[in-house]
């Protein structure tokens, strides 16, 4: 019986590609060469599954041009990528790896923010230039994070590890704004209170964006919210591009209506903004908030557990869409 064919779409680790290996007839990516949309369909041509990455866009006309493929397993907690209702369409099972990046995320979200408040990507750029001759009491002064008001959109796993941070760590007031409320319980234990999005704004002394991308969600953050900010008040973004209408941001920057600003993501990524490279008072990362050995390893150990469990009549275990897809099968 021929083996079933799975396409790794990017480069991962070796040792992850060898396990696929162990189960399928693999056609990997190491030159890590990132596919046309009509390269992907030719790639994905006979294949039953996909270990992708938010490089590769999996919607209907994909689907529809690969009637083989049966699951898709991103190597990402995100999958803006994927067309979900074009995926139940096709009966294709669309899988994500939560959970194993939560900590170094919120890590990393809480680094960006406190180098946004402290100006460390200007004073060092300062440095670098040989500008710094001599002492001054305001040189680069910023904004204090302990005692601070931490300000959350998005209070998911992520969210809810950046809140433990401010509230247990830096002793920040920390308040939310949320589709739907956490429960009482999981307010107190990361001492954190709801807030109407306009109050979350008008209070934020440092605003962290932590909501999926959705449509809803497309440019949450334009001129018209960061015109309720304080003027000092500093806004980090390690959600997703698009959340953030980052023309509207560079404008505020740059006339100093709001303080700061820290972005690991962007619209149209990997390109950025123009208009961002110009204004000194934001730190700028390339979508690293959860590159750590580790924490990368561990995504890609999941998005190939969903993979070859999916394939092997397993059960994957972190699927996005196998309720809607058991209701059509119903």
């Amino acid at each position: 019986m021929a083996r079933q064919q799975v396409l790794v779409a990017r480069a991962v680790f070796p040792e992850v590609v060898e396990r696929l290996r162990a189960h399928f007839d693999v056609d990997d990516n190491p030159q890590d060469s990132i596919f046309t949309k009509a390269e992907l369909i030719g790639r994905l041509q006979g294949k039953a599954g996909a270990f992708t990455t938010g490089s590769e866009r999996i919607d209907a006309e994909v689907l529809a041009a690969c009637p083989q493929l049966r699951v898709v397993a991103n190597m990402a907690v995100g999958y803006n990528n994927f067309d979900i209702p074009a995926c139940n369409a096709a009966g294709v099972l669309a899988t994500n790896t939560p959970d194993v990046l939560t900590e170094t995320t919120a890590d990393f979200g809480f680094a960006l923010m406190m180098a946004a408040a402290r100006r460390m990507a200007e004073s060092e750029h300062f440095l670098r230039r040989g500008e710094w001759n001599r002492w001054s009491f305001d040189m680069f002064t910023g904004s204090d994070i302990h005692g601070a008001t931490l300000a959350i959109l998005g209070m998911g796993r992520i969210g809810q590890a950046i809140a433990r941070r401010g509230a247990l760590g830096f002793g920040m007031k920390v308040i939310y704004h949320n589709r739907s409320r956490l429960a009482a319980e999981q307010e107190a234990a990361v001492g954190a209170r709801w807030v109407d999005k306009a109050t979350l704004l008008a209070e934020a002394d440092h605003l962290v964006l932590v909501l999926p991308y959705s449509a809803a969600s497309h440019h949450a953050i334009g001129a018209a919210e960061l015109a309720l900010m304080k003027p000092g008040a500093t806004l980090t973004n390690v959600a997703r591009g698009g959340i953030v209408d980052d023309a509207a941001l560079a404008r505020a920057l740059r006339e100093r209506r709001i303080a700061a600003a820290a972005l690991d993501v962007f619209e149209g990524e990997p390109q950025v903004h123009p208009d961002l490279l110009t204004v000194p008072n934001v730190v700028l990362t390339p979508h690293i908030a959860s590159a750590t050995v580790a924490t990368r390893r561990a995504m890609a150990d999941l998005a190939a557990d969903n993979l070859i469990a999916a394939l092997t009549g397993g059960v994957a275990p972190t699927p996005i869409n196998a309720a809607e897809l058991a209701t059509r099968r119903a």
